[in-house]
């Protein structure tokens, strides 16, 4: 349980808003510099004003960093937990500043994105790198972590809970949030796909620990203009079109989200499960490993594989698939700005 070189524990996440007065300025945080008319928000902003305008993501960020505390205690791992976000409060910069004012020099930052992608990795290191920026304050990012065993196997154990109690026959539908065309070939560096096939490396393991051969990968969330391609199917057209081919029930698996935050309450347990509702569908939505005892782990065990790493030991770098472990430090050229060419958290 040694933890050196690093002080600290950040927890880096997206943000969201408190309340109805949040959603607006919060969405112009998120949408910054994309030229989108403040009428335009308001009406995204119904996604928020249908739950009582409060995000989920923060009371779910909170319920983790209190079970990794747990946790922390329970293994005699002694590391202060920190957090802050890329759009609301508690800001990157304000956080990093409150670690620099208590005493904290060396800090690992979680990220709450599993894999490779600008918006889920890249931009995050351009918010770190900005966040320590004139502080006594050194930030280390850890490595992705899609194919880890603690966040493969929550979706293994309540997949196969949910296929168990579920009609036979029953179509798997992993889902993750889509991206760009562009963002995709760019993620992992040049015409490497990396968001994707990491995508459908974590559903063919699903899968394939269920022995479950009927399963599919969909798409939620896009956004932007019309013209520009992004990632497909869209699960509401995926839905449609399993229903055509005579699929009766689906179990959607949102494999691209480590938490029930509004890209899941919204656009699967609302919009897809009444899209499934409208076609006759059999409909179960799977957790996501929010604060289970496994995903938990791995926060820890990341943390300790870092901090082996950084005294120059060799530790276990535990990874499922085909793909392997992803490396401490991404490649130069990995999921590249497109707009702009901004310095980055190693």
């Amino acid at each position: 349980m040694d933890p050196r070189p690093f002080d600290a524990l950040l927890l880096v996440s997206f943000g969201g808003p408190e309340k109805p007065d949040d959603v607006v300025p919060f969405l112009e945080n998120v949408t910054r510099g994309r030229g989108i008319p403040r009428e335009r928000l308001v009406e995204v902003g119904e996604h928020y004003f249908g739950f009582g305008g409060k995000s989920p993501i923060n009371d779910q960020n909170r319920a983790l960093i209190a079970a990794i505390e747990a946790d922390f205690a329970e293994h005699g791992l002694d590391l202060p937990v920190y957090w802050g976000n890329r759009n609301w409060d508690p800001y990157l910069r304000e956080t990093t500043e409150a670690m620099a004012a208590d005493g904290v020099r060396r800090a690992v930052c979680f990220v709450t994105s599993a894999y490779s992608s600008y918006s889920g990795c890249r931009q995050y290191r351009e918010n770190l790198y900005e966040a320590q920026l004139d502080l006594p304050v050194e930030l280390a990012k850890l490595r992705h972590y899609y194919n880890h065993p603690g966040f493969v196997g929550p979706f293994v154990e309540q997949t196969r809970d949910a296929l168990a109690a579920a009609p036979e026959g029953t179509h798997v539908v992993f889902v993750t949030h889509s991206i760009p065309d562009a963002m995709n070939e760019a993620s992992g560096g040049p015409g490497a796909q990396a968001y994707l096939r990491q995508h459908e490396s974590v559903a063919r393991m699903v899968a394939g620990e269920l022995g479950h051969e009927a399963w599919s990968l969909a798409f939620c969330s896009r956004s932007g203009a019309p013209h520009i391609p992004w990632l497909d199917p869209d699960i509401n057209d995926h839905l449609e079109e399993l229903s055509a081919q005579g699929v009766h029930s689906v179990a959607v698996v949102p494999i691209g989200f480590i938490s029930d935050h509004m890209e899941v309450i919204y656009d699967l347990d609302t919009e897809a499960a009444q899209t499934a509702k409208d076609l006759g569908l059999d409909f179960v939505r799977v957790p996501t490993p929010g604060v289970h005892p496994e995903f938990v782990a791995l926060v820890r065990e990341l943390v300790l594989e870092r901090a082996a790493s950084e005294r120059g030991e060799q530790p276990e770098r535990p990874a499922l698939g085909d793909l392997g472990p992803w490396p401490d430090h991404c490649p130069a050229q990995c999921c590249v700005n497109a707009g702009a060419d901004l310095p980055v958290l190693p």
